[in-house]
């Protein structure tokens, strides 16, 4: 028997559809939020509504941001579920993964697992999924955060920054490295050694290079040795988070070459900005790990070009401006973090070497952050994928204006820098988000 054809009920034609196999010229065939084929542009199938995309633009997958900080319950007033969700969409992002601090509590239970999905269920203009935290306190019932439908888990090798999430010292790492290996899950982890942190000079004053210098690239080498030192051991797999120092890139090489489950991601700050740059008093450029300079800025995208660099994502960190300007500049004092969740993709596109184009921008922003997730129907355009998507003009400039984002607070590294690349509509399951009605979903493992 014959099994029906499914109603088409909207086809997006492009010129330039961007798959995870290349380039081409297509109609994106949708049904029931999904994609259902991929066919010829010049084919003409029977459906409901027919999204012409310009000549001037592509189609590109919805993006996947797998580190975000939304806040929400707890530090409302730094960033929330509504207002993030609108800049990621604003940005060309359809799926998000949420930290597990800085909201209060912190996701390392299930209960604060339910308080967040509870806050978030009616807010979201995106799909937003969740990382459980690993803490000391909840190493042996990591389980149930896992059951309960996490992605993994995020740790710290040093103090987060807030008081409720609390980092690991190098014996409850290898548990949490031992207790992921058991449940088949995902660790990821903020890599900086304390002890050459606290070897380091202090950040106090305006002075970004003393700032720098109180995060040196040997810490996260450090780390990331100690990391696959573990994960070699238990046969764990594990993440670095916001990689910055290009310098443990051959470690990582040879690391997975041997066949070590590991990965790692950089952002677009890193991969965008530099030291050079960043003038004494701008703690809108504060991060951790921080900018480094622009040689080092180079290598990175060398890792991206050679893999060793499997995705690009935000790592938002917003804050509220008093919080980011604490101390008129002074770099001991301001929160760390940058909120770039909006400006990501033409961010990284505007500062791309030659050698990229948006098949690439599309794997590694897109498809790769979704397959580190297990999220298989996300990140790219193919059948049987969502049909999450993004209208991209790449040719187009803008100015940011940090007043004008859509996150909470109107702060932003990138403000005044033009950009190329302007994203001029982004769709979930085939519907356009508007932000005036949230039709997000809340997505578990």
């Amino acid at each position: 028997m014959n099994t029906p054809k499914q109603q088409a009920d909207k086809v997006f034609r492009a010129r330039r559809v961007i798959t995870p196999t290349g380039e081409i010229a297509a109609s994106v065939v949708v049904a029931a939020g999904r994609i259902i084929d991929i066919a010829p542009y010049d084919a003409v199938p029977d459906a409901g509504d027919v999204v012409e995309v310009p000549d001037d633009a592509a189609l590109l997958p919805g993006l996947v941001d797998s580190h975000v900080h939304v806040n929400e319950p707890g530090r409302t007033e730094w960033e929330g579920f509504a207002t993030a969700t609108r800049a990621a969409a604003a940005g060309g992002v359809t799926t998000l993964i949420d930290m597990p601090l800085n909201s209060i509590p912190a996701t390392v239970d299930v209960a604060a697992l339910r308080a967040k999905r509870d806050v978030a269920a009616a807010q979201c203009s995106i799909d937003v999924g969740f990382w459980g935290g690993a803490v000391g306190s909840n190493l042996a019932d990591m389980g149930e955060l896992v059951r309960a439908g996490v992605f993994g888990f995020k740790a710290f090798l040093l103090p987060s920054g807030v008081d409720e999430f609390c980092h690991l010292d190098s014996a409850q790492l290898e548990d949490a490295v031992r207790a992921v290996a058991e449940l088949d899950a995902l660790l990821i982890v903020h890599a900086e050694d304390p002890h050459v942190i606290e070897a380091a000079p202090e950040p106090n004053g305006p002075g970004y290079a003393d700032f720098l210098a109180s995060r040196p690239a040997e810490a996260e080498i450090r780390a990331i040795a100690n990391l696959i030192e573990l994960a070699e051991r238990y046969a764990a797999r594990v993440h670095v988070l916001h990689l910055s120092a290009a310098s443990a890139l051959p470690m990582l090489a040879a690391a997975r070459a041997r066949g070590v489950r590991i990965t790692a991601e950089s952002c677009p700050h890193y991969l965008t900005l530099c030291a050079e740059e960043i003038p004494d008093g701008a703690t809108e450029f504060k991060c951790c790990p921080p900018i480094r300079d622009r040689a080092n800025q180079r290598e990175l995208w060398n890792g991206l070009r050679d893999k060793i660099i499997d995705c690009i994502v935000s790592d938002h960190s917003p804050s509220t401006v008093a919080l980011k300007r604490a101390g008129d500049g002074d770099f001991g004092k301001a929160w760390g973090g940058i909120a770039g969740l909006q400006v990501g993709l033409p961010a990284v596109w505007t500062a791309a070497p030659d050698w990229v184009d948006l098949t690439d921008m599309a794997r590694w922003m897109a498809t790769a952050p979704a397959d580190l997730v297990g999220l298989e129907t996300k990140g790219r355009i193919a059948i049987g994928a969502d049909a999450d998507l993004c209208v991209f003009a790449p040719d187009e400039e803008f100015v940011v204006d940090a007043a004008r984002l859509r996150h909470r607070n109107p702060i932003s590294a990138y403000h005044g820098r033009t950009l190329r690349g302007v994203v001029r509509s982004t769709w979930l399951r085939g519907e356009q988000i508007t932000g005036d009605r949230p039709r997000g979903r809340l997505l578990q493992k």
